[in-house]
């Protein structure tokens, strides 16, 4: 079975516990203190690998660790480093936090690896914490713990053009006809159980991706059929191709259909259901005579600016001049991928997570005053001249419950908010 959609928890390596040791040798009586650090534990890395298409490696597996780092040793022997985890995916993979859903990364353009945990800092050995009064010290750092977090892997694939239609409308056949791909075809209903890619090459151009969307039928949106589970991989299309069924072989109505799967677009997402269309009015080589289901689909959808164009996969009748209609609006579109932009930076919230702030309001200077470790690593840690910077610190205030304490204690539209000599004017 095709797996796009995983979900599993990473760990990352505790870092090793400091050394208490004191040198012991002949004609040293009073040696001093000679324990050695902790190694720091491994990370958990992701990366892409150009060989996987799927992630089916993670349908079996569901926890993956990284190596602890070694406690110190006597004589200021540094422990060993714990080994990080790699973890290969395709490309195209969003990774999600489980509990929020918001994303974490989007392994797809430039992002070939991320760190998404970082393991544990080896604690200092007894030989840092000697000085002047206290030249035998009995104690040492331990190693940072390790961290764990659920995550939800999803398969996004890097496709120019989505190919939507009904089952059985002929995507398979269409797909199978100009490109390299091999979808199993058969004349039943559903028989196309995996999204499949095609790179569609043509003269005089670069060609382009094409993701057949498997198993689209009413209510998919609302998670009826296969549809909503491949519907993921339109959202980084630029443009769609829609299939309908001009002959009605099946028996539906061809106009009917392009509306009811635009509504399954729509309802599950509006940019995507904005974006460019195509209509292939396909299997013309078996319309009834008489019948001119074609020139019904233009009256209907091309005064809405949805252009009409009648082909036949069986038989490869007027396929070559859809593909270029559909290269020119390529053309016209914006070149960039549609990456997933960051939501969500664990190595960042879980590293100030358990630190203390205060929320209090200083009538002297009538100012609401938020202090404490974890705000001030925020700033440190945070560029506020960026846009990006103070959306995410924004953020940070909001999902740690500081803005709901500012509320508590009556702040207005206006007031301002003071933060280590940082001043905010305060607006919903």
């Amino acid at each position: 079975m095709f797996a796009d959609r995983a979900r599993i928890t990473v760990i990352s390596g505790k870092g090793g516990d400091g050394h208490v040791s004191f040198r012991r040798e002949k004609y040293v009586p009073d040696g001093g203190p000679d324990g050695g650090d902790g190694g720091n534990g491994g990370s958990v890395v992701f990366t892409v690998d150009d060989g996987l298409n799927t992630l089916t490696d993670y349908r079996h597996v569901h926890k993956y660790a990284a190596e602890a780092g070694e406690d110190g040793k006597k004589r200021n022997c540094h422990g060993k480093n714990g080994s990080d985890i790699i973890l290969k995916v395709p490309e195209g993979t969003v990774i999600k936090d489980a509990e929020t859903g918001r994303v974490i990364a989007d392994m797809s353009g430039d992002t070939r690896e991320y760190v998404i945990l970082k393991g544990g800092h080896g604690g200092n050995g007894n030989q840092h914490y000697a000085t002047s009064s206290m030249q035998a010290p009995k104690y040492a750092q331990p190693g940072q713990p390790a961290r764990s977090l659920d995550l939800i892997l999803e398969l996004k694939m890097i496709a120019d053009v989505g190919l939507v239609g009904f089952p059985n409308v002929g995507k398979s056949t269409f797909l199978a006809r100009v490109t390299n791909a091999k979808p199993k075809i058969a004349n039943y209903h559903f028989t196309t159980l995996s999204p499949n890619l095609g790179v569609v090459d043509l003269d005089g151009s670069a060609g382009f991706v094409i993701a057949d969307i498997p198993g689209l039928i009413e209510g998919a949106s609302d998670g009826a059929g296969l549809g909503h589970e491949f519907l993921r991989h339109i959202e980084r299309t630029r443009a769609i191709i829609h299939i309908v069924d001009a002959s009605s072989s099946e028996g539906r109505d061809p106009v009917e259909d392009i509306y009811a799967i635009n509504k399954e677009l729509h309802e599950y997402n509006e940019e995507i259901a904005s974006r460019p269309q195509i209509i292939a009015a396909n299997k013309t080589d078996i319309i009834a005579e008489g019948e001119d289901p074609v020139g019904r689909l233009k009256a209907e959808f091309e005064p809405q600016g949805i252009e009409v164009v009648p082909i036949s996969a069986a038989t490869g009748d007027g396929v070559q001049a859809l593909l270029y209609k559909v290269n020119a609006m390529l053309d016209e579109l914006p070149k960039e991928r549609i990456v997933f932009e960051q939501e969500y930076d664990p190595e960042t919230e879980m590293r100030f997570s358990d630190e203390p702030y205060t929320v209090e309001y200083d009538a002297a200077a009538d100012e609401y005053v938020v202090e404490g470790p974890r705000i001030e690593k925020m700033l440190g840690y945070t560029n506020l001249e960026s846009e990006k910077g103070f959306t995410f610190f924004q953020k940070f205030l909001k999902e740690n419950g500081i803005l709901d304490e500012l509320e508590a204690l009556g702040i207005g539209e206006g007031d301002t908010v003071r933060m280590y000599g940082l001043s905010f004017d305060y607006y919903k």
